[in-house]
């Protein structure tokens, strides 16, 4: 694979357009990769990431209003296929905007920029603020997916599969009461249950927990402000924040829990423990933790001379017999994007996984797996220049143990202006296979991985 030189970095543009997150300006599609070091032949299927990347000539007010792209590799026979990418076909992309002209929302005018799942064979790509779109295993654009009719509102950009039932458990948020509401698709994709969330308050829910028994709820520090640029939410030291559980039958019966200030973007897992307590991890960010990554969102000023810093591994334990929450500092390594063996969904886990930043004792990027058993840190770092996304956990084949298995993550070299799909061993973190693609891929949002035996 030809390198091209690296290219000079506009440093008048906004963060999210320029470095390893500079957009890519057009869709190819490449065959026959270079791999080095041997691909596993069990890993027969698509590798998907989403990503914001707007249209030439277009600067979003912020990151997450930039176009989705979806960035795609496909393994089969120890061989990289193929690397295509393509912008995800929504109204949006063609500049109809959110609102209609009286004022009601087009549910799809999404830019479909966050996340893209697998459901009963489905394939979608999602943005909390819209209808998912479905697309093709080739990475066309089908349309606007609405569960038959069933789904009304828009969807989180983060659903989760219960690995028993396969059913699909997702949520709608609003700026108004009653603010959340819940959804349930069995692993036939038919919505069974939709229900709203009494309680749920005014703040940023982007995604949730769920237990064996439980969901999750998040009503954070982060509260609802149409005033606020770039994302419209602020840091409210007046609301009080909560973690609400729900069971996952019978009526919506929410029982909240005060914790201490903070905010909660992704949850790394949730689940009963032993004593019946509901214990939830993730990276949480304090206060001025958020104001840097609000800063970077919307390109303000001074967000360079900010010092290391971000969200931080946490865990949560709810005591459901005292009604009392507890936190825990877990990691001083800022992470995000946490990622676990989903067969572990809602189940005790012992290992997480998660992107690494510089800051916490890091000088540079890296992926890291913490064990919630020995509380040790194993650490693969990539370096100042090569930034990996989320590190998506596959199954091996015959696995044993929880890390019996692969990570797969996407790196942004901006040194070379090359990436990389890289598959990693989940045990050691060691190298086993690096796909070179043939550009750099803009650093993204979240991915996964889809084997082929669930395309039907």
């Amino acid at each position: 694979m030809s390198v091209t030189a690296r290219p000079s970095v506009d440093l008048t543009a906004k963060p999210y357009l320029r470095g390893h997150y500079e957009p890519v300006v057009d869709e190819i599609t490449a065959t026959e990769l270079q791999v080095h070091g041997t691909l596993p032949t069990e890993l027969e299927g698509r590798y998907f990431r989403n990503s914001h990347n707007p249209m030439p000539g277009v600067t979003p007010t912020n990151w997450f209003a930039g176009s989705g792209m979806i960035h795609g590799v496909r393994l089969r026979a120890g061989k990289a296929e193929w690397y295509r990418n393509r912008w995800v076909r929504t109204p949006a992309l063609e500049g109809v905007p959110y609102r209609r002209a009286d004022g009601s929302i087009d549910l799809t005018a999404s830019v479909a920029g966050t996340n893209v799942i697998e459901h009963a064979g489905r394939i979608l790509a999602l943005q909390e603020q819209n209808l998912p779109f479905e697309l093709t295993r080739d990475l066309d654009t089908v349309g606007p997916y609405d569960f038959a009719g069933k789904l009304q509102t828009s969807m989180t950009a983060h659903p989760k599969e219960d690995p028993v039932s396969g059913e699909l458990h997702f949520f709608s948020w609003s700026p108004f009461p009653p603010h959340v509401t819940y959804y349930v698709a069995d692993r036939d994709g038919d919505v069974v249950r939709a229900e709203a969330v009494p309680g749920a308050g005014p703040t940023l829910q982007h995604d949730f927990g769920l237990t064996a028994s439980h969901v999750v709820w998040l009503d954070m520090s982060l509260v609802f402000d149409h005033t606020a640029a770039g994302l419209p939410f602020s840091w409210s030291e007046t609301y009080t924040p909560r973690i609400g559980v729900m069971p996952r039958t019978g009526p919506a019966t929410v029982r909240w829990f005060e914790i201490e200030p903070g905010a909660l973007l992704h949850v790394g897992n949730a689940y009963e423990d032993a004593e019946g307590n509901i214990v939830v991890d993730g990276p949480r960010y304090d206060r001025s933790a958020w104001e840097v990554t609000d800063k970077f969102s919307r390109g303000a000023p001074g967000w360079l001379e900010t010092p290391n810093g971000g969200a931080v591994a946490t865990r949560w334990v709810l005591d459901l017999t005292s009604g009392k929450a507890s936190q825990h500092h877990v990691d001083d390594f800022v992470t995000e994007f946490p990622s676990i063996n989903e067969d572990y969904l809602g189940r005790q886990n012992r290992y997480s996984y998660a992107m690494a930043s510089p800051g916490g004792g890091l000088d540079g990027y890296a992926v890291v797996k913490l064990d919630a058993t020995t509380g040790q840190t194993r650490i693969a770092e990539t370096g100042p220049d090569r930034m990996p996304g989320e590190a998506v956990f596959v199954p091996a084949q015959g696995a044993s143990r929880e890390d019996d298995g692969y990570l797969m993550t996407l790196v942004s070299d901006i040194a070379a202006n090359a990436s990389a799909l890289l598959v990693l061993d989940a045990g050691s973190l060691e190298t086993i296979a690096a796909v070179e693609l043939p550009r750099r891929v803009p650093s993204g949002i979240h991915g996964n991985w889809i084997p082929d035996a669930d395309l039907h």
